[in-house]
């Protein structure tokens, strides 16, 4: 683990800090701040590192996955709010995680409009403490893991700020098929969400928000195409599996984090935490 003070010289100068956020967890006084380093989205520079009293925490290690095991809630850290487009995402390869955006040809990265669509659709984010291990096979979709955290698809009313993190009920899962690649995509919804006590599911999904699901599938079809690649494939034929396979789908991704996490060998990962 990289000294305090050797991870501190490395951040940009310019901080901005955002709103405190609730997990309730290990992490004392269940207070975790998200700060902005550098420039805003955007600017190669631009980060948004975790803390919990001053110390650093990773977003990817640190941020406990279950909230309640006893009602199946799990924290959720959104990288993307709705309607925007700015690829943004946890940083596997920087010690202790930060947020930041992907870059493509050296450009920060941007998905485009996809009509009838403004950016991305929902908030969208991972679950802390999973990885998609590209050493193992999906015995149901034949492909190995993409090498990044469990991705939260998060459906509910408000637009989340980038590092802000959250409490979600999982209803199921999509399974798309990137660059012949699992990537799970779960579907969830914040619990203070006002629709959260009548959505418990993928049907109570359709039958509140018609047509969310099939947009969901139509969007990741297709958001690579504008940069010249072919439409997406999908495991299941696109169709969305229930919440118990989401559950297990999330329970074997964590196994596979905590396998990666304690490992003794190199790992090709940064894995710099506070609490683990």
């Amino acid at each position: 683990m990289l000294a305090r003070s050797a991870l501190v010289r490395q951040r940009p100068s310019v901080a901005r800090r955002l709103p405190l956020q609730l997990v309730p967890a290990r992490l004392h006084h269940s207070s975790v701040a998200a700060t902005q380093h550098g420039g805003p989205v955007g600017n190669p520079s631009h980060r948004v590192y975790f803390s919990h009293d001053n110390v650093p925490l990773s977003p990817w290690h640190d941020i406990p996955l279950v909230a309640n095991a006893s009602t199946r809630e799990y924290n959720m850290v959104c990288e993307i709010p709705r309607w925007s487009n700015a690829k943004l995402e946890v940083d596997t390869s920087t010690p202790f995680n930060p947020i930041k955006q992907d870059s493509k040809n050296g450009r920060p990265r941007y998905v485009a409009d996809i009509f009838p669509y403004k950016g991305y659709i929902w908030n969208y984010g991972a679950f802390p403490q999973t990885f998609e291990d590209p050493d193992h096979t999906d015995r149901d979709t034949g492909c190995v893991g993409d090498s990044d955290p469990v991705d939260v698809i998060e459906v509910g009313q408000a637009v989340c700020a980038e590092g802000s993190i959250h409490r979600v009920k999982v209803l199921g899962l999509v399974a798309l098929i990137d660059d012949g690649e699992t990537d799970w995509k779960v579907l969830a919804i914040r619990s203070d969400d006002p629709m959260a006590d009548r959505i418990q599911d993928i049907q109570g999904l359709e039958t509140h928000m018609p047509g969310l699901v099939s947009a969901t599938v139509d969007w990741f079809s297709k958001y690579k195409v504008p940069d010249g690649k072919p439409l997406n494939s999908w495991a299941f034929g696109g169709q969305a599996k229930d919440a118990d396979y989401a559950h297990s789908v999330i329970a074997a991704t964590h196994k596979a984090w905590s396998r990666l996490i304690h490992s003794e060998n190199e790992t090709g990962f940064a894995l710099a935490n506070t609490t683990v």
